[in-house]
């Protein structure tokens, strides 16, 4: 049983996937990035799922929680102390609720429920089956935990009525502030078996050892005292010493290692900066853990980057006067391979270091942050090194709760980007923040309001669709939608790429195409400046090559009655044809002709129109596949008109209306 896990991946020889869930080559970056990024993340795809129930250990409770949730309708809401893997308890509960083989994985939503309403989101509508996680673990204060608990109840009831499943994660050390009415779906968990959650991570790492090399008193403590996630990163530090080929042959050796990377680099690190007592060598220090595997050249020159980024004079000496840089860095106890690329010679100690200097000096973490800014801007660089230096700015400067710095870089880089191109780090920044599980709410509220805001440019507007498409899609994709709507509303280039990552989600999912075109609908009628850009992505959602498979006839009937009553018609001709194409090479879908028609309510004004593009399209040639559906539809023409005037002659006259004086 774990929590969500970091992986580092050392020495590749190619793409490499050792993290949750398929595997990404994001944009030529290292996969030390593609695994960290992917381990971090709140979604739950089934891969993710699968990944976790490998390594997962049930806590006590747990056999009481899975019956309770088993029924459809049901919630269970998981309570325990921290570190104890409740949230992995919890989507293990709802991944084996689609185990037995009786629920369609494409039929249902597994998603997680953001803690707060936010602005411009849709509203919540479980489905038949549905399941959803909701974690309210970060709660903190009891005044914030009561208004999560009213809003629970209010879930709690639509769930029950759709039959659909939750698992909520309650907060520690917030009992006074319980909720009586939600004591009977309450279960507490124990804490798992520390030692066979370990056994469980090594076996999956095919780590050579057995039970008995586990039975030393320092693992045994460790194992009963430290958190489940606590107990992962010691199984993936045994596996990284195993992998690096520096610290011995042996499981005994890398248990060894990675017991004292979790015991003592702390104090060793501590130790260090006290007794280097220089700016200039506590600066390199520093610099050599966040560019730690860079090479030597590149590492020099953040190095005086950070230097006068944070005013440090240089000494009067030339450099040739002064310790060369080979010296420092040895001294530093930092090695360089014979690719002249420099790492610390103890297992895990960079980490250490980024922690001690993020942790420990407040004062300049502003500096800290526009040091990295234009350090990962150097020549040098590839875009593996870029990214890998956002990821381990990120994990620190989100670790010692300072968002904003890590939103700002987002925005700087995507500003500065040249032309059409996404910046990789702008992206990866993004994502790592969306991912997080404590500020993941607060970058998507971020992206909100940037999306709705009067002036964003092209360059956070490119970055903020690539995170909607990638992100927010996996993990919430009804806010997804929502903020590439707003995107794809905006004037300008991208706003054509937001409508195309757009309309390939909604495409994808039937309930998220529904969504879009209800949200069309409404905007049509709220924003009438908007009217011609509303249309023009309607058409394109209602088109054959965008619709969901199986057809959804309700949807599209509503999406074509709204184009069919809105003036410009210069976006009705692909709609329609696209339909026509798709009868002629498949006539079971002829259905779209009758539905089409009907979406005109009978109306002399479209069934003209429809009829003249039915015409054009058929040709004159009267191709014979295309003659007979461009028959079949104006029959369903006739029809409709026929239909409309037996009606007008038994009501009798009436005044004529504008669209039949047009």
């Amino acid at each position: 049983m774990t929590e969500w896990e970091r992986v580092t991946v050392n020495d590749p020889r190619g793409p490499v996937n050792n993290g949750t869930g398929a595997q990404y080559v994001y944009y030529g970056t290292a996969p030390d990035w593609a695994a960290r990024k992917r381990s971090e993340a709140l979604r739950i795809a089934r891969e993710d799922r699968i990944r976790l129930a490998d390594r997962f250990v049930p806590p006590l409770g747990y056999r009481i929680a899975a019956d309770r949730l088993e029924k459809p309708g049901s919630v269970v809401l998981l309570d325990g102390r921290p570190g104890s893997g409740r949230r992995a308890a919890a989507i293990m509960l709802l991944h084996g609720l689609g185990e037995d083989g009786g629920v369609d994985e494409q039929d249902v939503r597994f998603e997680e429920l953001p803690v707060t309403e936010e602005k411009g989101d849709p509203p919540f509508a479980p489905g038949d089956g549905d399941r959803f996680l909701l974690d309210l673990s970060g709660i903190t204060d009891a005044e914030t935990y009561v208004k999560a608990q009213h809003r629970l109840a209010v879930r709690r009831s639509q769930v029950r009525e759709a039959g659909a499943h939750l698992a909520v994660v309650l907060p520690a050390d917030l009992e006074h502030a319980h909720v009586p009415d939600f004591e009977p779906d309450t279960v507490r968990l124990g804490r798992p078996r520390g030692l066979a959650v370990l056994t469980r991570h090594l076996r999956m790492d095919r780590l050579p050892f057995r039970t008995p090399d586990l039975g030393g008193p320092e693992i045994r403590a460790l194992c009963e005292r430290s958190p489940m996630r606590e107990l992962a990163r010691f199984a993936r530090l045994v596996r990284t010493a195993h992998d690096d080929g520096r610290f011995g042959t042996d499981f005994a050796d890398w248990l060894g290692q990675a017991m004292r990377a979790v015991t003592d680099r702390a104090g060793e690190v501590r130790a260090q900066v006290r007794a280097v007592s220089t700016a200039a060598d506590r600066a390199l220090l520093l610099t050599a853990a966040v560019f730690e595997e860079l090479h030597a050249d590149s590492v020099y020159e953040a190095w005086h980057c950070l230097m006068r980024t944070v005013k440090h004079e240089e000494e009067a000496t030339t450099e040739l006067g002064r310790r060369d840089f080979g010296e420092r860095v040895k001294t530093l106890g930092i090695a360089r391979d014979a690719d002249g690329r420099l790492r610390f010679k103890r297992l895990a100690y960079a980490e250490a270091v980024r922690a001690y200097f993020w942790e420990n000096f407040p004062g300049v973490r502003d500096d800290l942050r526009d040091w990295i800014a234009d350090a990962t801007g150097e020549r040098r660089l590839t875009t593996d090194d870029r990214v890998n230096v956002v990821v381990r700015f990120a994990e620190r400067t989100l670790a010692v709760g300072r968002p904003d710095d890590l939103f700002d870089l987002v925005a700087r880089w995507a500003n500065s980007a040249p032309g059409a191109t996404c910046d990789p780090r702008s992206l990866a920044a993004l994502e790592l923040g969306l991912a997080h599980e404590k500020f993941g709410a607060e970058f998507r509220k971020r992206i909100y309001a940037s999306v709705t805001s009067g002036s964003l440019s092209d360059g956070l507007a490119r970055v903020l669709t690539a995170a909607c498409a990638k992100s927010i899609a996996a993990t919430h994709p009804d806010q997804a939608v929502v903020r590439l709507h707003h995107l794809a509303m905006r004037k300008g280039g991208v706003a054509g790429e937001a409508r195309e990552a757009l309309l390939d989600l909604t495409g994808r999912d039937r309930r998220l195409y529904r969504l879009l075109i209800d949200r069309v609908r409404d905007r049509l009628g709220r924003e009438p400046h908007r009217t011609e850009a509303h249309l023009h992505l309607l058409s394109e959602l209602l088109g054959h090559d965008r619709a969901p498979e199986p057809p959804p006839w309700p949807d599209l009937f509503l999406g074509w009655e709204t184009v069919f009553s809105h003036p410009p018609t210069k976006f009705w001709r692909p709609l329609v044809t696209s339909w026509l194409n798709a009868v002629t090479d498949d006539p079971t879908q002829d259905m779209a002709l009758g539905v089409m028609v009907a979406a005109t309510h009978g109306r002399p004004a479209p069934l003209h129109r429809l009829y003249a593009l039915t015409c054009d399209w058929a040709g004159t040639a009267r191709h014979s596949a295309r003659a007979a559906v461009a028959a079949l539809f104006w029959q369903h023409i006739d029809h409709a008109q026929y239909a409309r005037a037996e009606s007008a002659r038994h009501a009798g006259p009436g005044p004529r209306t504008t669209e039949e004086e047009r």
